[in-house]
């Protein structure tokens, strides 16, 4: 049965490989800033990998890897990592791990929108009705009504109010277009390669973009700063872990051997697993409606791809 549905339990791990790295993150992130976070997750990360390389295929960095491989891999790495990732974790910071991610449910719309975009794909009416539950499900969490004052007074109605910061909401849908543009440049450019080294690729690809953006920041000094505190190198060290090792690796091996639409289903229920975490260690109050909501975002994303 494992080996009949390898691509679906390795899609089940990577929900909960991206639930734990997306909390450890948060920390890191709130303690040492994102930008820094991301760097040194990518660091620990290549040589995560390389160590399990050096094991399982007895190559430390995949140079055996085509140019086809490292050219589309690596453009997958720099819209992926890079630019999705950078704007995920700053809205870690503004907006938490939880909503962040939620909004992240949108990613396998977006790439579905994307494939329709390049290859000519054709969106049925189950998976429009599938994009409406999920944009549905977000709404109910970010959205509120609220009355101010002058309103209270003169009797006017409420008027709708984003519950959270709107840079922090875009920042996250930016990380979600970066994700799903990088999923689909990473099954073209992987063919039959193993997922580990493909992913060890786009690592290398972002490690080398971050640190060119740190040089134009001149931000290399927080870097350094960022290493000597323990508590958060502890946590990147977690979420580098679970993150572009685990997580990254596990989601292009199922990619592999499934379906991206089933993949992408399953790899959807990380905001419904991450309300336990965000309620256990950041004290967060979560309400019925954001319960809902969750899971009628949840929902939409299955029935897109049923």
């Amino acid at each position: 049965m494992f080996q009949s549905h390898l691509g679906e339990f390795a899609a089940l791990l990577t929900a909960v490989f991206w639930t734990i790295t997306g909390v450890a993150f948060e920390s890191a992130g709130k303690k040492v800033g994102s930008l820094s976070t991301n760097l040194i997750r990518l660091f620990m990360a290549f040589f995560f990998i390389g160590i399990y390389g050096l094991f399982s295929r007895g190559a430390f960095i995949p140079l055996d890897a085509s140019v086809h491989n490292w050219l589309w891999l690596s453009l997958s790495g720099l819209v992926g990592f890079v630019i999705g990732d950078l704007l995920l974790f700053e809205a870690y910071v503004v907006i938490g791990s939880r909503v962040s991610m939620l909004i992240m449910s949108l990613t396998p719309p977006i790439t579905a929108f994307i494939g329709w975009l390049v290859m000519g794909e054709i969106l049925t009416t189950q998976n429009i009705i599938g994009m409406i539950l999920t944009i549905t499900g977000i709404v109910l969490v970010v959205i509120e009504r609220k009355s101010n004052k002058l309103g209270e007074s003169s009797g006017k109605k409420k008027r709708l109010n984003f519950s959270y910061p709107v840079a922090g909401l875009l920042l996250a849908f930016g990380g979600a277009v970066g994700q799903g543009t990088g999923l689909v440049l990473s099954k073209f450019g992987m063919q039959e390669m193993d997922p580990f080294a493909a992913t060890q690729i786009r690592v290398i690809t972002g490690f080398v973009g971050f640190s060119i953006l740190f040089v134009f920041l001149k931000r290399w000094k927080k870097v350094f700063e960022a290493v000597k505190n323990k508590k958060a190198m502890s946590r990147v060290g977690i979420g580098a872990f679970f993150g572009p090792f685990l997580g990254v690796s596990f989601s292009l091996l199922a990619v592999k051997h499934t379906t991206t639409g089933v993949a992408s289903t399953i790899m959807g229920i990380v905001p419904v697993l991450i309300i336990p975490p965000a309620v256990l260690f950041f004290k967060e109050k979560v309400t019925l409606k954001e319960i809902i909501g969750s899971v009628i975002a949840v929902g939409g994303v299955a029935l897109f791809f049923l």
